[in-house]
C-alpha cells in the first residue's frame, strides 16, 4: 500500500476544500438553519410531537442527512471529475498508484469533508432545539458508513459524466426528491398504509430511519435492516468501481 500517494491525494483534495471554505461550509449551513425556520418554527408550532419528540427535534437527523448525502456526492464527483476535465487524470493513472489507492485519497477527503459539515450542522442545530443523541457511537457508524457510501457513488458519477450538465443531473434529478420523501421531515408512519409500501422501495428512508434512532431511539425500519440496506448499497458502489477500473470505462478514452 503506498500511503504516500494516499496522503498526497488526500492532502491535495482537503486543500481545495479550505480555498472554498465559504461554499464548502457557510452556505450549506446557513441553508440548514433556514429549513429549521421555516419547519422547526414556523410549521414545528402547529404539528404536535411525533412519538414523543418535537418537531423541531424530529426533523434534525433528517436535515444532516440530507446535507449529508448532497455535500458527499458532490465531494466525490468534482473530486474526479475535475481531473478527468483537465486531463491530469493520465498523470495519476500512469503513475505507480493502485487504483485502491486512488479511490482512498479522493473517497476518504471527500468522506471527511461531508462528516465534518455534518457534525458542524448537528452543532448549529443544538441552537435551536435541545438534543439527545441515545446511541452516539451508532450515530458516527451511520454517519461514516453514509459518508463512505455517497462517496463512493459520488465517485462513481464523477467518472461517468462527461460535461457539467450531467454531473448536476443525478443529484438534483433522483437523489434530491428521494431524499425529500424519504422521510426527512416526516415519520412514514403518518402516510396512509399503500404510500407506506411505496416509501418501503425508497432506499433513503432506510438511511434516515436508521440515524433518526440513534438520536431518538425510534425508526420507521428495523435498524439491522437499515444497516443492511446501507451495507448493500456500499458493496454495490465497491463493485461498480472495481469494474471501472478493470475495464477503464470512460478513463482510458
Amino acid at each position: 500500500m503506498n500511503f504516500h500517494a494516499i496522503r498526497a491525494i488526500y492532502k491535495f483534495e482537503m486543500a481545495r476544500f479550505w480555498r472554498t471554505l465559504l461554499q464548502s461550509i457557510v452556505s450549506p449551513v446557513i441553508s440548514t438553519s433556514l429549513y429549521f425556520v421555516v419547519f422547526g418554527a414556523a410549521i414545528g408550532s402547529r404539528i404536535t410531537a411525533i412519538d414523543g419528540v418535537s418537531y423541531g427535534a424530529f426533523i434534525v437527523p433528517g436535515l444532516i442527512m440530507l446535507s449529508l448525502v448532497t455535500q458527499s456526492i458532490s465531494n466525490g464527483s468534482f473530486g474526479i471529475f475535475f481531473p478527468k476535465f483537465t486531463g491530469t487524470i493520465y498523470e495519476l493513472l500512469s503513475a505507480p498508484v493502485s487504483s485502491m489507492e486512488i479511490v482512498i485519497g479522493y473517497v476518504g477527503a471527500a468522506a471527511t469533508k461531508s462528516i465534518m459539515l455534518s457534525l458542524i450542522i448537528l452543532a448549529t442545530a443544538g441552537l435551536f432545539v435541545p438534543l439527545e443523541i441515545t446511541h452516539p457511537l451508532w450515530m458516527l457508524v451511520f454517519l461514516v458508513l453514509t459518508a463512505v457510501t455517497f462517496s463512493l457513488f459520488g465517485f462513481i458519477l464523477g467518472i461517468w459524466a462527461d460535461g457539467f450538465e450531467k454531473l448536476q443531473l443525478v443529484p438534483l434529478l433522483i437523489v434530491t426528491p428521494l431524499i425529500f420523501l424519504g422521510g426527512s421531515f416526516y415519520s412514514i408512519d403518518m402516510l396512509p398504509p399503500f404510500w407506506q409500501t411505496v416509501s418501503l422501495f425508497n432506499p433513503v428512508v432506510y438511511l434516515i430511519s436508521g440515524f433518526r434512532w440513534s438520536f431518538y431511539g425510534i425508526a420507521d425500519v428495523s435498524v439491522g435492516v437499515s444497516l443492511g440496506m446501507t451495507g448493500l448499497f456500499l458493496a454495490i458502489c465497491l463493485a461498480t468501481v472495481w469494474w471501472i477500473f478493470k475495464t477503464g470505462y470512460r478513463l482510458k478514452t
